[in-house]
């Protein structure tokens, strides 16, 4: 058994003897003095805390959590996915590693459309076509290599013996069941992630069940062992090409060879004295929070009072103009070289927006000025973790395959599952609807185009030091969990647990109807908030925000874990 698996082993064995200080997953934050981990699986948690453990840094943590959460949490980490991580260093350093997928070259602007100008078949978002280039090993790579500190064998080692040796089938990945997409005898494309997923490829796994993953084990040992090599050259960038061509699909050697992640400058801005670090596009999530951040400066939304009637509009009103301009402006830099950022995240340009507010009338949303974000709703099934070391360097990451376990398709022989997020660009160019449906250039589909996304992670510092990590799951609910949360801690003082458990509303726009969750909010704040002129609907809890709270006078971190994340855990030391 290899050492970190020992190392792992007996984390979580403490963690279960509910050891002071261990680990937390629910309603209240655990403290720690010398590392902290908070993500979506306990087991990935338990990892990134055994690498803090042996000499590593925030960045190494990162890497291994990254890796870990492809084999324990196969709805939403991977390998064949991409994402962003926003890095503040104790010494006020800070940036992020941007590997967001890219269209195939073979990609076109049309591609998903039949002859009406319909898209076929939600092919953009369902099946082999939905592939876009996988970004995750680039940048967990290129971090590493930029700010990691232990060697990289060490840190996907762990992933490599939870893969190899197994792990006890969690109640929520049963409950993510498979099922209606690897019935192989209906689509052959799926015959490898039954073959995965399903006992003998037709009965499916029940919590407390042995999962190993054999061929994941073999694909992780090439890049434990080639680094960002191991997946796009040689055997596994031969496995993904072939199983592309057999099952028509369109990524190649070439596309994968071509790949890179890239270090990107970050979005800054200010709120009441932190400093506001967030990712840059291809993410919308910086951008659109800075902006509404700074619409809100200028109301005392303490003597509102939380999840009051005029507090929710004023901060509806906010989400509605930051959704507004991130379905006009944003896309990949890359291709949009002429993005107004400065302008959207500035404070005169704030002051703008916010003279437009009436503080007791709701705006109309037009869906005449722009098109709405995305012709289908991004898929809650992402992830998010928070990590920092002793020395309070932190690492905030969001990493998603888009749909839950993505387009479901399993590479033949290498073991892990594909993202669809092709579905994140605009793929009808030109058509626009009050119901979100989006044709807007910047996001519109091109080869090696990275599409648009909403993942948010986020650090606030104070005085060079990072404070406040926080990300969450949830599509385009993203930006505003991660808004909310600020809020509540920042504005209305609440500990990072209740920041973290509180109530969400959700606006974006278009539709103009504001998701509010159940159970949640006053009756009486719900009808005032409606005599505005609000229309909403109420739906169930939403997100997993996994955040960590850094108290730079006592020395403390505060790890909060989302109880509406299954498996969620923070673990510290």
């Amino acid at each position: 058994m290899h050492r970190f698996t020992r190392a792992i082993l007996l984390t979580a064995l403490l963690c279960l003897l509910s050891l002071p200080a261990s680990a937390q997953g629910g309603r209240s934050a655990v403290k720690a003095r010398n590392g902290m981990v908070v993500s979506s699986n306990y087991l990935a948690s338990i990892v990134g805390t055994s690498i803090l453990q042996s000499g590593g840094n925030a960045i190494d943590a990162a890497v291994a959590v990254g890796f870990t959460l492809a084999v324990v949490y196969p709805s939403a980490g991977n390998i064949g996915g991409g994402g962003f991580l926003v890095y503040h260093g104790a010494d006020g350093e800070n940036t992020s590693f941007n590997y967001r997928e890219k269209a195939p070259l073979a990609a076109t602007k049309t591609m998903y459309l039949d002859e009406n100008g319909a898209i076929k078949n939600r092919s953009n978002s369902q099946g082999i076509l939905s592939v876009g280039v996988p970004g995750s090993v680039a940048g967990l790579w290129l971090a590493h290599q930029r700010l990691g500190k232990l060697p990289w064998k060490d840190l996907v080692q762990p992933a490599v013996d939870l893969a190899e040796d197994g792990f006890p089938f969690s109640w929520a990945v049963e409950n993510f069941s498979l099922s209606r997409r690897t019935r192989a005898d209906a689509d052959p494309v799926f015959e490898a992630t039954a073959q995965v997923y399903m006992k003998n490829g037709q009965v499916g796994y029940t919590a407390g069940e042995l999962f190993r993953q054999p061929d994941l084990a073999a694909t992780l040992k090439r890049i434990r062992d080639n680094g960002k090599d191991g997946f796009y050259m040689g055997q596994t960038a031969r496995l993904i090409a072939d199983f592309m061509r057999e099952n028509g699909g369109i990524i190649t050697e070439e596309d994968l060879a071509r790949y890179d992640a890239e270090e990107v400058a970050l979005i800054h801005g200010t709120y009441r004295g932190y400093d506001v670090y967030s990712m840059a596009p291809p993410s919308s999530g910086g951008i659109t929070l800075v902006q509404m951040l700074n619409i809100l400066e200028g109301f005392d939304l303490k003597e509102m009072g939380l999840n009051s009637a005029t507090y929710m509009h004023v901060v509806t009103e906010a989400m509605r103009r930051g959704y507004a301009n991130r379905a006009q402006h944003l896309g990949d830099p890359d291709f949009n070289p002429n993005m107004p950022v400065d302008h959207l995240i500035s404070k005169e340009y704030a002051s703008e927006l916010r003279r437009t507010i009436s503080l007791n009338r709701a705006s109309e949303s037009d869906s005449s000025r722009f098109a709405a974000a995305f012709a289908y709703p991004e898929s809650d099934e992402t992830t998010h973790y928070s990590v920092m070391d002793g020395e309070g360097n932190a690492v905030s990451v969001t990493t998603t395959l888009e749909s839950g376990y993505g387009s479901g398709i399993v590479v033949a022989g290498a073991g892990f599952l594909l993202n669809n997020e092709m579905g994140d660009f605009n793929a009808r160019p030109g058509y626009t609807s009050t119901r979100g449906s989006v044709g807007t250039k910047p996001n519109q589909i091109a080869p090696e185009k990275r599409m648009l996304s909403s993942m948010t992670p986020t650090i606030l510092a104070r005085d060079g030091k990072p404070i406040l990590l926080v990300g969450t799951p949830g599509g385009r609910t993203i930006i505003n969990q991660v808004l909310q949360v600020i809020l509540n801690f920042v504005d209305h003082g609440l500990d990072i647990s209740v920041a973290v458990e509180s109530p969400r509303f959700h606006h974006q726009w278009l539709p103009d109807i504001t998701r509010v969750q159940r159970d949640g909010f006053s009756l009486d704040s719900i009808r005032l908030y409606e005599m505005m002129g609000h229309e909403y609907y109420y739906r169930g809890a939403w997100g997993n925000v996994n955040a960590i709270y850094f108290d730079v006078e006592d020395g403390i971190m505060h790890g909060a874990a989302d109880s509406r994340g299954f498996d969620s855990k923070a673990v510290g030391y």
